[in-house]
Formats: structure tokens, sequence, C-alpha cells
């Protein structure tokens, strides 16, 4: 590459760091409701947001930005007690049609049952790729950071820092990823009696209502769609992968640390895993699921 054309590759490129978030956000700058009206609460001068649910209404709000590619963290408290038939969710999503989504949902329980935590990953309008997890901590007791690494080699979901799912990149061989379209990020708390709980078996209790879910803390350190023509160009030759601190999640993968964490979750704690239904694919699961895991 020519000096010059390095340095206007380089110029942009920063341009487009300078227009990412890296320090924690705030509710009132950073976000708008979707749904719910008054039943969206926002405190602690932008730090926290409350979402309830009721017979009326859930509630949910969308980031004010579209981002492409990135680190999403978000500390959350779910709903105590007898949750069975709710939903709380943290997830990535594109708009129009063949949309990319990436799903954190939590699927409520009967009172002292764990809830599931499901993941799920859409490309061109396609999902079907769910992984569930129990957690192994009470996740209303207190609250715990949820994550998505999203760069153009993999996605990786993290529960306090721990990684405990990767979907690699296999466009090579024919496999829809996430990557050609801007996310903006979505949480919401909603009623979903007719599957969410053992398979629709147990339905919300209204007594229980208004039910209510924390969040706090919201980072998105990623790429602001439309800040820069740089965010197309992540993770590609034009753009040195060692020109700036601060942005690991642009290649992040998973270090022998990470392999062995991931393995103990899955090992221990995954309730779920698509690539091993084989009466849901009996002509032969779905080709990532003879790639390798990490």
């Amino acid at each position: 590459m020519k000096k010059s054309s390095f340095i206007t590759a380089f110029l942009v490129f920063m341009a487009s760091v300078l227009a990412s978030h890296g320090a924690v956000g705030n509710f009132y700058r950073d976000v708008s409701k979707t749904f719910g009206d008054q039943r969206v609460q926002i405190s602690e001068g932008g730090r926290q947001l409350s979402l309830s649910l009721d017979q009326q209404s859930g509630s949910g709000f969308q980031s004010n930005s579209e981002y492409w590619f990135g680190r999403f963290d978000m500390k959350m408290k779910l709903a105590p007690g007898n949750s069975a038939g709710t939903v709380t969710t943290f997830y990535l999503s594109s708009q129009g049609p063949g949309h990319s989504e990436i799903d954190f949902e939590f699927l409520g329980n009967a009172s002292g049952q764990p809830y599931t935590c499901h993941t799920n990953v859409f490309a061109l309008g396609k999902g079907g790729k769910e992984q569930q997890f129990h957690l192994w901590f009470d996740p209303t007791a207190a609250f715990h950071t949820y994550s998505i690494v999203w760069n153009p080699q993999r996605i990786i979901f993290l529960v306090d820092n721990i990684q405990i799912r990767v979907f690699n990149n296999h466009e090579a061989h024919g496999v829809a990823f996430p990557k050609d379209k801007p996310m903006k990020v979505y949480c919401s708390f909603w009623e979903a009696s007719d599957w969410a709980t053992q398979g629709g078996r147990l339905k919300i209790d209204w007594a229980n209502a208004p039910f209510k879910v924390y969040y706090r803390d919201f980072n998105a350190n990623a790429c602001i769609h439309n800040k820069s023509s740089a965010c197309h160009r992540i993770g590609t030759d034009s753009i040195s992968e060692s020109m700036i601190s601060g942005q690991e999640w642009r290649t992040q993968g998973l270090d022998g640390k990470g392999r062995n964490r991931i393995r103990w979750v899955q090992n221990k704690f995954m309730v779920y895993n698509y690539c091993s239904d084989l009466a849901r694919f009996p002509q032969g699961v779905p080709s990532e699921c003879k790639r390798p895991r990490f």
C-alpha cells in the first residue's frame, strides 16, 4: 500500500474509532423506548433502567445508534419468584427482509426452578441455531453481566466475562453469517406463555404481576454505522489490526483459558444444542455443526 493510501485509511479508521462508545452508557442519552409507555423507567441519573410486564403490556427499548461489529455489555437482574411464561431479552438485530440477529433470551420458570438462557443467531432472515443453558448462579439475586462480541470472524456469548458459546463464520462452507447489515441493541420484557416455559406447559400467573426486570451499565464498545465508512472494512487488510488499542473485540477469539471455560460451561450447564438434535435434522445436522466448535 502506498504511504498516502495508508495514511488515508488510517485517518478514516480513526474517525470510526472516535465515533464509537468506549465508556458506560447513559440510558437517557443512548436508548429510546419501543413499547410499554410508563413501564419503562430510567433511574440513577441514566445508569439504570427497569422494564415492567402486566396484563396490558410488556415493555422494551432500543439503542439510538446502529452498530457494525463491536462488544456489547449489559448488566441485568431478572424477575424473581414465579416468572413462568415471561421472556427477558438482550439482543442485536437489523431491520427489513433477510434480517440479522444475535440473541440472549431468558426464559422464566416456576419458583425455585432455573431460568433458561436461550441463545440464537440469525443471518439472511434464518435462525434455528439455538443453544440453551442453565446458569450457575441465581440471575434474580444480583446483577450479572451479559456480553455479545460480534466481529467478522465470529460471535461470542459471555456471562460475567466467561465464554459460553462461539458461533464461527463458516461462509466459506456455505453457512450464512450476520455481517452485511448494521444492527441496533434491543431489550424487552414480554409474555410468551405458549412456548417460553417447559415448552408452554407452564403459563404466566398474573397474580404475581407486575413483573419487573432491571438493566444497568450498558456499554457498546463498537463501530457506529454511518459515522465512518471504515465500519465496513473492519477485519480487512485495508486497516491494520494493530492500529488501535482497546478494540480487542475486532479480532477476539478463544485462547486456551477460554476454551477450557467454554468446555466447562457446555459440559455442565448446556441443556439444549441444535447440533445434537438428530430428531430435528433426520437428513443430517447443519454443516456448521460438523466444523470445529471453537
